[in-house]
């Protein structure tokens, strides 16, 4: 029987590169999105066709109700769950210096990046501790993909490097707490990784990319992530609870 992934805003871009990596490593995928299901057949098609079982659920990760109902969706249709990669996320709505910056845009964000993820762990790490004390033989894992905007600062979308560093803290906090059920917790942290999220800022990071913004000087893809992810997902690095995985080029790297 396969091993079982629900990976967070699948459907496209970081997350789609994801699921089709742990699709061809012989994952079964769920994986959740805003968009009604008539508009993620394409992905679905694409990921059947690694041989993966495949499951979407609409559900905005923000509403309570809404994880609790993908939560059941998979527990329904599965029956078993191994390793959630929270990578569903959104950019501020508006792009605004932190001195004229709103509310609106920070709990916005904070719903989605920070609360959703944090208690969409809460209810899959309760449900990966029941099967790890019904069969020790259980490997399962939660994997958080972050942003390096986790510790490098941008003054026009504070809350989305906030949310960021809070997931990173979450990593901790899960890793320190499911550490005596032998359920290891990372975070994958990107960089500037092409996507449709990225689009509208291409030609910038074209120009920063060329002035030498990154050691290895190319755009990342989706599966740059997508293969991070699948070897924490896989069980290569079982020792290694709490630790940051980067997938930036080198953006991080200190130079003089």
């Amino acid at each position: 029987m396969k091993r079982v992934a629900l990976v967070t805003g699948g459907g496209r871009g970081i997350g789609f590169g994801v699921a089709e990596r742990l699709a061809r490593d012989g994952f079964d995928i769920a994986f959740s999105g805003v968009r009604a299901p008539e508009l993620v057949q394409e992905a679905v098609a694409a990921l059947r066709a690694h041989g993966s079982e495949v499951l979407y659920c609409q559900a905005d990760v923000s509403e309570a109700s809404a994880r609790q109902r993908l939560v059941d969706a998979v527990r329904e249709h599965f029956g078993r769950l191994h390793v959630l990669v929270n990578n569903a996320g959104i950019a501020p709505p508006v792009r605004a210096d932190i001195l004229d910056a709103g509310e609106e845009s920070y709990d916005i964000v904070m719903r989605t990046n920070l609360k959703g993820p944090y208690f969409l762990t809460q209810a899959v790490a309760r449900w990966l501790v029941d099967q790890k004390r019904q069969d020790a033989a259980f490997q399962g894992c939660i994997i958080n993909v972050s942003s390096v905007s986790a510790t490098v600062a941008s003054v026009n979308r504070g809350e989305y490097c906030l949310s960021k560093a809070g997931v990173s803290m979450a990593t901790q906090l899960w890793a320190a707490r499911l550490g005596e059920f032998d359920l290891p917790v990372y975070e994958v942290r990107p960089g500037v990784i092409k996507t449709d999220m990225t689009a509208g800022v291409t030609s910038k990071y074209d120009k920063l990319i060329a002035q030498g913004l990154l050691v290895q000087s190319r755009w990342g893809s989706p599966e740059d992530v997508g293969k991070a992810v699948a070897m924490l997902a896989r069980g290569d690095m079982p020792y290694s609870t709490g630790q940051v995985i980067l997938v930036d080029g080198g953006l991080t790297l200190p130079r003089l």
